[in-house]
């Protein structure tokens, strides 16, 4: 059987530990395998512990496929591991921690720092997506949280804290493309005043380009550094390249994510999320293999502990 391009075949391909061993050799070590900590390539593999050590003297010589990784002192198999990842890089509006935890045998809290875990992997840094966007760039703002309709206020804490308390203010670019393949990238922001916006907009976009925003006054006076237009969604959604129609339908999708399938998200780990639906839709023309493989080589040098997850490392040294 060659590599699986269903779940059904990776379930099937993975539950076997040879296959399992030989499909991460190939995706960590494909020049053959190096000790993670030295490097060196005089390493001899235990049949008896499905691992390998390092011929030369050091600390930490004996090594697994899961050393390194982010899913370094896991007690679970990687006929475990590689069909969760499969199931979330591969569903388009994602898969909860119930889903995976009924459909693979573990508790719901096992599967939510599974896929906490995953999400690491799954950050645009770690998968070739870096540098800055170019060309047309749409920019946008959009608000995550409690619904409206749940949030009475009395008129002291409106006045107090704004229309948009409880809500999360997330800031997004979209790179078009003409071929049609656009990019996207996300990033929390604390407000959406002009320091907040501006300063992403200056980040992650490259001077000279062109930049279309809506005609929020936060956008206004940037065309000492881009090609600035916007558009009046009081008056139209689009004159002609001038609109944010791709943002917008990007929004959709992120928004339907997390209301149907994940239901509530907590803001301290909102950008997890926003991580994995970034990486579904920049690489939304690959097939399923091909976004299995993109994580699975993104993997190394990822540690995320479940005292890092929940905060209480940073808890601990306040």
């Amino acid at each position: 059987m060659g590599m699986p391009k269903t779940l059904i075949e990776a379930v099937r391909f993975f539950e076997s530990p040879v296959n399992c061993r030989e499909y991460m050799v190939s995706q960590r070590w494909p020049d053959g395998v190096r000790c993670p900590q030295c490097g060196s390539d005089a390493v001899y593999f235990d049949q008896s512990r499905n691992g390998w050590e390092c011929k030369t003297r050091h600390p930490k010589r004996k090594f697994t496929l899961k050393t390194g990784t982010i899913f370094e002192d896991s007690p679970l198999g990687l006929d475990k591991w590689l069909p969760c990842v499969w199931m979330i890089v591969n569903a388009k509006n994602g898969v909860s921690s119930h889903e995976i935890a009924r459909s693979i045998g573990v508790t719901q809290k096992t599967a939510w720092f599974m896929l906490q875990r995953i999400r690491l992997a799954m950050q645009e840094d770690n998968n070739g997506g870096g540098g800055k966007l170019g060309g047309d760039v749409e920019v946008d703002e959009t608000y995550i949280g409690a619904k409206a309709r749940n949030m009475h206020k009395d008129r002291k804490e409106r006045t107090k804290t704004g229309r948009w308390h409880g809500k999360v203010a997330v800031m997004g670019l979209l790179e078009r493309n003409t071929t049609g393949k656009s990019r996207v990238r996300t990033r929390i922001v604390p407000t959406t005043k002009r320091r907040d916006l501006i300063g992403q907009i200056k980040e992650h976009v490259e001077l000279g380009s062109n930049v279309y925003s809506d005609a929020l006054p936060t956008y206004s006076s940037m065309n000492h550094m881009f090609v600035h237009q916007f558009i009046d969604h009081a008056e139209a959604y689009a004159i002609g390249n001038v609109h944010t129609n791709g943002l917008e339908n990007y929004w959709s999708l992120l928004k339907r994510s997390l209301a149907g399938t994940y239901v509530a998200v907590e803001p301290f780990h909102l950008f997890r999320y926003l991580d994995e639906q970034a990486f579904r839709f920049n690489n939304r023309e690959w097939n399923d293999s091909q976004r299995f493989a993109a994580v699975i080589s993104a993997i190394v040098g990822r540690r995320l502990t479940y005292a890092q997850v929940t905060g209480a490392e940073d808890a601990a040294t306040v």
